[in-house]
């Protein structure tokens, strides 16, 4: 089963092959993302065994959700040894987000 997971924006978009679901957190993302995904596969009758390869859109977008969900995927990939690819379809051993612009760091304020 393929797993596609868009953290870009503030609305998550997971992919069960076919199936899409979607889901705002809010702040709670990091919280609540790996359990979103987990009910998901649990509504499937799936387990994280059953997950084959996974696709991200590693951005541009939101840089905490990025962040989030390339740390969700690349975790799940290494961990269950699937083929990790980008919306652009290229394989990577870990995916770097792409945030579309430098971030944005504001000074310290002492």
């Amino acid at each position: 089963m393929k797993l596609y997971l868009d953290t870009s924006t503030e609305t998550a978009i997971l992919k069960l092959d076919d199936k899409e679901y979607q889901a705002t957190f809010g702040h709670d993302m990091a919280e609540k993302l790996l359990q979103f995904i987990k009910s998901k596969l649990d509504e499937n009758h799936k387990t994280w065994q059953d997950i084959t390869e996974i696709e991200f859109m590693s951005g541009p977008g939101s840089f905490t959700g990025l962040r989030i969900g390339a740390t969700i995927v690349n975790t799940l990939a290494d961990q269950l040894g699937i083929p990790l690819t980008d919306h652009h379809g290229i394989r990577h051993q870990i995916i770097i987000p792409d945030y579309g612009r430098p971030a944005n760091i504001s000074k310290p304020k002492k």
